[in-house]
């Protein structure tokens, strides 16, 4: 008996680990031996590669693409429309498949809305991808990304607040109340 919810335009290949509570929604695609954690939510017209790696209640909105080769993290948000990629220079007449590059998404990342991820670039955790940005290089725990290529402009609090660091480079998250830390560019929450 399977502990998940799938709808009945989904498609779910043999051979994958699907936890718990998950929900697959329409047209989506669930290809042999990935792994979905408990509690994810993939929403419709989703394709989810072989050997792809999703911790628990990671969020897949709307029209999105995650090929081998990605691994998240628990809490990630996934936004409409975001592409991950797998090789750095496709083409239709040459095979690639031994060059996949990995990415990795750490816990509680947000990826917005059409942004891409080109692979190999790491997602740090608690990092926030602003829509439409183009990720090129890899994104710092915490960093705030915007733009194409994308930048960093700042950085957020685990409940997706901007942080604004005083002299003594501490921090306060306006919706916690937890602190965080600046030294050497390298955010930690206290």
């Amino acid at each position: 008996m399977e502990n998940y919810f799938a709808h009945e335009t989904a498609v779910i290949d043999d051979g994958c680990q699907i936890g718990k509570d998950v929900k697959i929604w329409h047209f989506s695609h669930i290809m042999t031996n990935c792994i979905l954690g408990d509690k994810c939510n993939i929403g419709q017209n989703v394709v989810v590669s072989p050997k792809v790696v999703l911790g628990k209640n990671v969020k897949v909105q709307n029209n999105v693409s995650i090929y081998e080769g990605v691994t998240c993290d628990d809490d990630v948000f996934l936004g409409p429309s975001m592409v991950f990629t797998n090789v750095i220079n496709p083409r239709s007449a040459v095979n690639r498949k031994s060059e996949y590059l990995k990415t990795h998404v750490g816990i509680g990342a947000s990826i917005g809305a059409n942004a891409t991820i080109v692979c190999g670039h790491n997602i740090g955790k608690f990092a926030f991808i602003g829509a439409g940005a183009v990720v090129t290089k890899e994104v710092p725990d915490y960093a705030l990304v915007v733009g194409n290529p994308a930048k960093q402009i700042g950085w957020m609090s685990e409940f997706g607040q901007r942080l604004n660091f005083n002299e003594e480079g501490i921090a306060t998250c306006e919706e916690s109340g937890d602190k965080y830390k600046i030294e050497n560019n390298i955010v930690s929450k206290i």
